[in-house]
């Protein structure tokens, strides 16, 4: 049977549907159209893939980001196959041949666990948690070999662009198995010169150069701490931060529940220097795992922060969060409640004097670098609260670091032959 779908893509958009490998990288910038390139790619693998049963997804930051921006595309183009059916609650479509197409979103990684999939598009790839693509969309591939197309605009220096920078290397190597592509709209010819220009007029440079001419080097719009994680780069304050076991190690945790829990560790020296020396985060287990995490480092403790909701009783057992953790061994300090705009005020005041180990903070320095205010697409402005993503969790732990020593009424000594010490580059 032959359905002929009404879509007719642009040169642009043909020319990369046929240049397609198994792992893709398409930075894009605003309104080339990217939603529906990936609606309709999707259509026809589900249409074509020669495996029983194909499953391919849409995967977007939130669910509500799926609902908005692809749903009414994917109704749209896939009406006209006959058989089709639309599951308007879980955002799904079901294809005569078996196939399948899900609107998924990355908000959640856990509960993307235990499908498979013949194909998987990424929208704003940098916007979603890299533990989505390596822990559960990669494993879901692997049975059937299935693709992964990633696309999106950038936001500075993150994972988005670290792909981008793997696939031009691979590409650079000889390898089959890779494509990348950067459309800009001053070489795309897809927005006229006037609205090129109006645009220009009313945005600020970094947010034309990101939006418009996919800079990855362009300040990263509305982030809070993105300044200043750049003065620490430039500074030679993200490096090799060793462990001194002459100190005590601080952690500052942000409590999941349906979600992630976040914890960095830090020492504190004279002087008010700030060894940041790890970072841990995961989500989806219980407060005895990350106990059995604190236990297994090498370290020797001082204070554990953790926010003031840790007090709360849960209905199920009765108890808080902060006894269930006294029970494993793991014994709080409540971080006193305030507004978060004065938690990421102390935030911005601890940051300078901080080292981070670049290795084991990996992750967590990458989700500072990006933690951003909300947008509020309507008004056009930025809202007065931080955006909730996957950046918020160690965003949040960092802020209670920063309040919780800020409220400490001293700071550890360390012992006396190692006071006298000129501690080597990481005291200020």
């Amino acid at each position: 049977m032959n359905v002929k779908i009404p879509y007719k893509p642009r040169a642009l958009q043909a020319e990369m549907h046929s240049s397609l490998k198994r792992w893709n990288v398409l930075v894009m910038h605003r309104r080339f159209g990217k939603t529906v390139f990936a609606v309709n790619h999707l259509i026809k693998h589900a249409l074509t893939c020669e495996l029983p049963r194909p499953r391919v997804a849409f995967i977007a930051p939130t669910f509500t980001q799926a609902k908005r921006i692809a749903w009414d595309y994917v109704k749209y183009y896939a009406s006209v196959i006959p058989g089709v059916s639309f599951n308007e609650t879980e955002l799904r479509v079901d294809f005569p041949n078996g196939g399948r197409l899900m609107l998924l979103s990355a908000e959640n990684p856990d509960a993307l666990r235990g499908i498979y999939l013949d194909m998987a598009i990424f929208d704003e790839f940098g916007m979603q948690n890299p533990r989505v693509w390596g822990e559960v969309v990669r494993p879901a591939l692997s049975d059937r070999e299935g693709a992964a197309i990633f696309l999106g605009t950038p936001a500075g220096h993150n994972h988005f662009f670290d792909l981008l920078e793997q696939a031009r290397s691979e590409m650079e190597n000889g390898s089959d198995q890779w494509y990348w592509k950067v459309v800009k709209a001053s070489e795309s010819g897809l927005v006229k010169d006037v609205e090129l220009d109006a645009a220009r007029a009313q945005m600020t440079p970094e947010q034309y150069e990101q939006e418009y001419e996919c800079s990855f080097t362009a300040a990263i719009i509305g982030a809070y701490y993105g300044k200043l994680m750049a003065e620490a780069d430039d500074e030679g304050r993200i490096t090799r931060v060793p462990y001194d076991p002459a100190y005590p190690v601080h952690t500052a945790w942000d409590l999941g529940v349906n979600d992630s829990t976040a914890i960095w560790f830090a020492q504190v020296f004279r002087g008010g220097a700030v060894n940041v020396i790890d970072y841990y985060e995961n989500g989806g287990v219980g407060l005895d795992h990350y106990a059995d995490v604190i236990n297994r480092k090498d370290y020797t403790y001082g204070d554990h922060l953790a926010p003031h909701d840790i007090e709360v009783r849960e209905l199920g057992s009765g108890k808080s969060r902060l006894e269930t953790a006294a029970t494993l061994g793991l014994r709080f300090k409540v971080v006193p409640k305030m507004k978060v705009a004065d938690g990421i005020n102390a935030a911005r005041m601890l940051l300078p004097k901080c080292y981070f180990d670049r290795d084991k903070c990996v992750t967590g320095i990458e989700m500072l670098r990006q933690y951003r205010q909300e947008w509020d697409e309507r008004r056009k402005m930025f809202r007065d609260h931080p955006r909730h993503d996957f950046t918020s969790h160690a965003a949040d732990a960092f802020r209670y670091l920063a309040v919780g020593l800020e409220n400490r009424q001293r700071l550890t000594k360390p012992p006396q032959s190692v006071a006298q010490m000129e501690y080597n580059p990481f005291t200020l």
